[in-house]
This record gives C-alpha cells, structure tokens and sequence, in this order.
C-alpha cells in the first residue's frame, strides 16, 4: 500500500495554469496538499482572466496566515518551490536539509553568456549550487533549463523532465479534426495567441498572413492578444491590406481562446528564447492544432517531435516559419494527422495528471531509497501509450542537457 505524503507547494500565486496539477496532487495525497501563495496576483494576470473567485480550499496564503505556513514548510514530508526569486521561505528547511524539490525556467533566457557574470554566479551558488550533495532536485520547467543549471554545476543527477500543465480537454477527435476550419467554406484557420510583446513577435503572424495572400492561398488567421504592440499591429494590417483574411481580436478571456482553438487548423507560436515554457503549446496541442513553433521556447523540444506532431522552426528564421505554415495550409491531411498526434501528445502523456502520478513516484524514491520501485518500469512504458518510441521526454523522467543549436529532426 502506497504511504501519502504530506506535501507543500510553495510559488508566487494560483492559476489556472497550475490548478489542474495541484487538484490531481491534492487527490493523490489524500488532501494532504497545501498550495502555499506568497504574494496577490498582479492587476495585468487579473485583467487577462487568470483570477480565480473561489480559491481551492488548499489554498493557503503565506501573507495571511505567516506562522501556520512557516510550520507547514518546515514539518511537511516534501516541498516543492518555484515561481518566486524569495528565497527565504524555504531556508529553515534547507538549514535542516530537509528535502525539496525546486521547479524553475531557464536561468539564462537572455543568453547563456550571462553566466561569466561574478556578481550572478556569486547569487547562483548561493541559490543553487551550495545544495549540489544535499536532498534538493530539480524539476526543468523548459527543455534548456538543465543545460542552463549545468553551467553552474548545480543540482548533478538531480534534474527531472517538467513543464506546466493547464487543463486537458477530452474530445471525440476525429469529430474535432472534423469541424476545424474558418467560416462555411472551412477554409484553413491558422490562429496566433499571447499577449503583444516584443519577444512574443506578434508581427510574425502578420508577415506570415501576408506571406500566404501572396501566394494567394485561401486561408483565415485569426490574431488574439492586447498589448504595447497592439497599434503597430493594427497598422501593419491596414498597410498590407490584409483585413480580408486576418481578424485582429484584441483580448479574449482564456476559455475565448480554448474555443477559438478548437477552430483552428495551425497554431503559430512565434515567441523567442525569453520563452521559458509556453503553456499556450499545451492548450493548442490538446485542441488538435498542427503547432509551427520557434525552437529556442521552452516547451518545444519535450512536447513536439518534429514533422510528427507538430512543426519546428530555427530561431528568427522567418523564411521557414513561412514555408512551413504554407506546407499546413496546402497539405490538410498532413495538417490533420499532426493535429491528432499533438492531441494524443497532451491526452496521453504531457498532462496534469499523469505529471502529478509520475511526481508522486519520484517523491517515493526520494523519501523511501530502499523501497523496490515495482512496476515502476511498467508504468513508465503505460504513460507513453500509443506513442512510445514517438516521445523522447516524459514527465520526471531524467532531463537531458539539450544545446540551443536547431536540430531539423528531434
């Protein structure tokens, strides 16, 4: 019989995000699963939708309630800690060497030559480094967080396959695949969606819509987001006279975007490196888009493989990016078939609750290292289902020291 544990996760705030993973935690342990928020969520995720009126009953708010959360940290069988640079929730417990499990994006978004900073490796030791023998692993919320945490020698051994786990959807997927398409012709339907940054390049949505009218493709793109770059958008459409075949839509509540989704043919996913995951792969994969995604963003490389369930391009290679989306939109068998992969990639594997069951295991292993892990090899085999041999990553499984360099195939 399997012992429950009782677990804290600590990190900045609940969202929707996180609470498909923490409700499948929750029930795992037997509700002895305490998410512990440090800070209110900022008006910009408020306003984009992320709240939530009725916070789950395992919430509890560390700047409501200091002292009980400082005890559940500290007597808890297992921490794990993310999403906030404060150390100091969990430095009684390092002091005890007590175990954690820290979950973390890359270090160096920016680029890895940041590590030659002194006053930045001096901060990285004193995070991460120092705790190198100690009982403290290392979920990889993104594929170039090993390499990045390998540079300062941080955490040898003790690095794990992660990610983020918004809500899986369950369709009848052929019906799905069915419907996909734009308006009563279903033409196909590429969509764009996140906020309009500069390091989410909105523009190449836009120079990939006028790409394919020049072709003189049929096709629909649907652009979703608000933001500083917004009015530039708003020009580029009107100067490329693309209002015919683009809808630029502003912002849209979360559930809005699921829904458009599950319209979509082709998911573009245009961010760069500053990328450290990209939940919005995971919502677009679930609805059966062929995803075309820039290979530096965190979540490609363990979620896509690449001309089968979904499409990677290099790194500000815009040419590619447009020939690739051209190839989706003339092909919508191969469009399809990626679509339905993607859709079993999610359902199958890259999901809150298998994430939460493979978890659970490596907790087991940690806290009890004598314990023969029984059938722990065929549960591993059962999580891939139908698309072993087809994924190389899995949730928890020892993550791999992955270069920035684009590799065609994965």
């Amino acid at each position: 019989m399997k012992t429950c544990y009782k677990l804290a996760f600590v990190s900045n705030y609940i969202n929707h995000h996180q609470i498909p993973f923490c409700n499948a935690m929750n029930r795992l342990t037997g509700g002895n699963f305490t998410f512990i928020q440090t800070e209110p969520m900022e008006e910009q995720r408020v306003r984009m939708g992320w709240n939530q009126e009725d916070r789950p009953s395992y919430v509890k708010c560390f700047y409501e309630e200091e002292a009980a959360c400082r005890r559940l940290i500290l007597d808890c069988d297992m921490v794990v800690f993310g999403g906030t640079d404060e150390e100091s929730y969990i430095v009684p417990r390092l002091k005890e060497r007590k175990p954690v499990i820290r979950y973390s994006e890359r270090l160096y978004k920016t680029g890895q030559w940041k590590a030659i900073s002194p006053r930045g490796l001096k901060k990285k030791y004193h995070d991460h480094t120092r705790y190198r023998k100690e009982q403290v692993y290392l979920l990889c919320a993104g594929a170039y967080v090993a390499s990045d945490f390998g540079i300062v020698r941080a955490y040898p051994g003790k690095k794990y396959c992660w990610g983020y786990f918004p809500e899986t959807k369950h369709y009848d997927v052929d019906r799905l695949l069915a419907e996909k398409g734009y308006g009563k012709e279903k033409v196909p339907c590429l969509l764009w969606a996140a906020r309009m940054i500069d390091w989410k390049h909105p523009e190449l949505a836009l120079k990939t819509a006028k790409y394919l009218k020049d072709k003189k493709l049929s096709f629909h793109m649907n652009i979703i987001g608000d933001g500083e770059l917004y009015s530039q958008m708003e020009e580029m459409l009107e100067r490329d006279e693309l209002e015919d075949c683009v809808s630029l839509l502003g912002y849209k509540a979360p559930a809005d975007v699921r829904r458009y989704m599950e319209e979509a043919d082709i998911f573009l996913f245009t961010s760069d490196r500053q990328e450290g995951w990209g939940a919005v792969a995971n919502e677009a994969m679930n609805s059966a888009c062929a995803l075309v995604a820039d290979h530096l963003i965190g979540a490609v490389p363990f979620l896509v493989v690449n001309g089968e369930n979904g499409f990677i391009y290099r790194d500000g290679d815009a040419k590619q990016l447009f020939a690739l989306a051209e190839k989706l939109v003339k092909d919508r068998a191969l469009c399809r078939s990626a679509g339905r992969k993607a859709y079993a990639t999610i359902a199958e594997v890259w999901n809150a609750e298998n994430a939460a069951e493979r978890l659970m295991e490596l907790i087991r292993g940690i806290l009890n290292p004598e314990e023969e892990m029984a059938g722990d090899k065929a549960a591993s085999k059962a999580v891939t289902g139908n698309l072993e041999g087809q994924l190389p990553y899995t949730p928890c499984m020892p993550a791999p020291v992955l270069g920035e360099r684009y590799r065609r195939k994965s």
